[in-house]
């Protein structure tokens, strides 16, 4: 037992002169560095992502831009607009301009891309907050809006949104106009009224029922079931060909039936024959 005591003794001994001799090397401790901290742990440089990454947490944004991401599917990969991911930088929501430069087209200059895009996952799916748009709307669609500008009618006079509620939609005509007859579609008004957005140019086919013009012309209509030539059987558009309103002269398909004396005492065909519509012999 004693010799045991003895041999602890000794040890403790040797490592009290062995911590001296280490102090001693390393020299004496400053005040500055006996209250200097602790040094913070380093922070992780960022990880190198890769646009696989992203789907890992973004789970409603991939199958957004897969469905209806337009360019913005097929052009650019999540890192090409989101340039940095908190903690390690703050540029995570990017800004339209950095790929849609006004200097390339008018419409990238207008203010506020989120009121019709609101969401830049699905870039063409564009819905109209209140009001009106128009000046906004031409700066994609020149050609509709030159056309309303050269054809002036009630429609050039409306908002755009007044009729396309959402971007892309075509309105039905019935919408806001009563059928010339029961039971027609909007093919038929196309037929006719073949642009909308000149709506008062209008073109049609020789076999037009007669029944879309006595819409607007009762009373030629009219004229037309009581008279007894063959104007009765013929359409309106067979004689008004080409645009409306066109009005031929007799001589297109009579020519000069009474000679050229006659012809020449009295040019106008109806001055005898009352009516084109509802002819006298």
């Amino acid at each position: 037992m004693r010799k045991k005591t003895v041999s602890l003794v000794k040890m403790f001994a040797f490592a009290v002169a062995s911590a001296a001799v280490l102090g001693a090397f390393a020299g004496p401790v400053s005040a500055q560095e006996a209250q200097a901290p602790a040094p913070a742990a380093a922070v992780d440089a960022p990880a190198t992502l890769q646009p696989t990454d992203c789907i890992k947490c973004h789970k409603v944004q991939p199958e957004t831009i897969a469905k209806a991401g337009a360019r913005h599917a097929t052009s650019v990969t999540c890192l090409d607009c989101h340039l940095e991911h908190p903690p390690w930088g703050s540029q995570t929501i990017p800004q339209c301009s950095m790929c849609h430069d006004p200097a390339d087209r008018s419409h990238f200059g207008l203010d506020n891309c989120l009121q019709c895009h609101a969401d830049p996952h699905q870039p063409l799916n564009i819905a109209f907050d209140k009001g009106e748009y128009k000046a906004q709307c031409l700066t994609c669609h020149e050609a509709q809006g030159k056309e309303m500008e050269s054809f002036p009618s009630k429609h050039a006079a409306l908002a755009c949104n007044f009729c396309h509620e959402v971007h892309g939609q075509i309105p039905d005509c019935m919408k806001c106009h009563e059928p010339h007859v029961a039971g027609q579609t909007m093919d038929v008004c196309l037929s006719c009224h073949t642009a909308v957005h000149h709506p008062m140019q209008i073109t049609y086919s020789l076999d037009t029922p007669r029944e879309y013009c006595q819409a607007c012309h009762a009373e030629i209509g009219q004229l037309l079931a009581q008279t007894t030539t063959k104007h009765q059987n013929f359409t309106c558009a067979f004689c008004h060909r080409g645009v409306h309103p066109t009005v031929p002269e007799c001589r297109t398909c009579h020519g000069l039936p009474h000679g050229e004396a006659l012809h020449a005492r009295m040019p106008g065909c109806i001055e005898c024959h009352n009516d084109s519509h509802f002819l006298q012999k």
